[in-house]
């Protein structure tokens, strides 16, 4: 029906102009032949005016043809509601499993390896003998001065009693004092160098490897034993810029992932370095690990995220449907329902801060419940009417 009332109010507008432009044309005629110059001129204002009107009509005319036609073409948009949510901030990284006993042991004494008492793989207690190495004659010599040192000390025990009877003289009672001694530092020393001989194990752990082979001539410094791992107490070591220095502290929360194993945990941190290493610019932290199964190994790559931000109640929108001016200006378009299905927007200045795994909190600019555009926002400008997708 409306349709039908404006194609009326178009062709009542075509007539009428037609009806006064051949009105037009015939008294312009006697001007003309009458060589009125004022009268041509108050013509051509009446003219001009008559113009004017007609083509505000017709602008009336298209703005409804528009509003009413059905098959217009607005740009389409997808929607959000701006939300209040808890947001965490992580810093992530990539460190390595370690521990802080997993060694390789030496021998302390030159000699033969007469005895190996364990394999690989096999758990031991701290202070287990693993290995014998051949003293060489070292026990017989202990022997020989174990019984010097025992008269020594008898000779010297008789001489006390009598010196402190004042019978005998005084040098007679040092010299057995300084023999006795002697004879037992000597009993001392070589107890040390015989002890060397017997190879135990620093704390508990597991043999991880057995270098050396009963029988192999082994040397300090130069021959490795066995090397010794404990998997109770692993930690992963890490790199951290140190422009993060002011917000990761000793305690922070860390998610671990251990790719190879498919692994993952969440742990503290129990140290931060006081540190900074020149070469790189960045602190060491280390983070526990807990191994109750024994399945983390040292030296596994470990992938983490540290918690270095955390706010509840923040207000975060997709990073991806921000848009920047020239000015740097940072910008999203806020949804005003005109009627169903359609919308004017309105470009929004807005101040945004840290940002993870595509969401970025907005410091100022919005509000919460505010519709804005989330797809389609690229081609917008401030005002333009869309229709919103549902």
């Amino acid at each position: 029906m409306k349709n039908i009332y404006i194609f009326l109010i178009a062709a009542f507008v075509f007539f009428s102009c037609q009806k006064k432009q051949s009105t037009t044309n015939d008294s312009l005629d006697t001007l003309i032949n009458n060589k009125d110059i004022n009268g041509i001129k108050a013509k051509r204002e009446t003219v001009l005016k008559s113009y004017d009107s007609v083509a505000a009509i017709l602008g009336k005319i298209e703005t409804a043809l528009n509003d009413l036609n059905p098959d217009k073409k607005l740009p389409l948009v997808t929607v959000l509601k701006t939300q209040q949510t808890n947001f965490e901030h992580f810093v992530d990284l990539q460190g390595d499993v370690a521990t802080k006993e997993n060694i390789v042991i030496f021998p302390e004494f030159s000699g033969l390896l007469s005895k190996v008492y364990v394999k690989e793989g096999q758990h031991v207690k701290k202070g287990q003998i693993l290995a014998k190495i051949d003293d060489g004659g070292l026990a017989n010599q202990l022997a020989q001065v174990e019984v010097q040192a025992n008269l020594a000390k008898t000779t010297y025990e008789r001489q006390k009693r009598l010196w402190d009877q004042k019978i005998g003289s005084e040098i007679q009672f040092l010299q057995a004092k300084t023999n006795y001694e002697a004879q037992s530092n000597a009993v001392n020393q070589l107890k040390k160098q015989l002890d060397k001989t017997e190879v135990t194990a620093p704390f508990s752990g597991i043999i991880d490897d057995v270098i050396s082979e009963q029988g192999q001539i082994v040397a300090p410094g130069q021959n490795q034993l066995f090397r010794i791992v404990n998997l109770s107490n692993m930690y992963v070591k890490a790199d951290v810029p140190e422009n993060y220095l002011p917000s990761i502290k000793k305690g922070a929360s860390v998610k671990i992932a251990l790719p190879s194993i498919g692994k993952n945990i969440k742990g503290k941190i129990r140290q931060v370095s006081n540190i900074i290493n020149p070469n790189n610019r960045t602190f060491s932290i280390e983070i526990s690990v807990p191994n109750k199964d024994q399945t983390i190994k040292p030296n596994l790559i470990a992938n983490l995220e540290i918690l270095d931000y955390h706010k509840e109640n923040a207000l975060l929108i997709p990073s991806d449907i921000i848009q920047e001016n020239a000015q740097g200006e940072k910008f999203v378009y806020v949804v005003n329902p005109t009627k169903e299905n359609e919308a004017t927007v309105v470009k929004t200045l807005i101040q945004t801060g840290l940002s993870y795994k595509n969401n970025i909190e907005v410091v100022s600019g919005l509000l919460p419940n505010t519709t804005i555009v989330k797809d389609g926002a690229i081609t917008l400008r401030d005002g333009l009417t869309v229709k919103i997708s549902k």
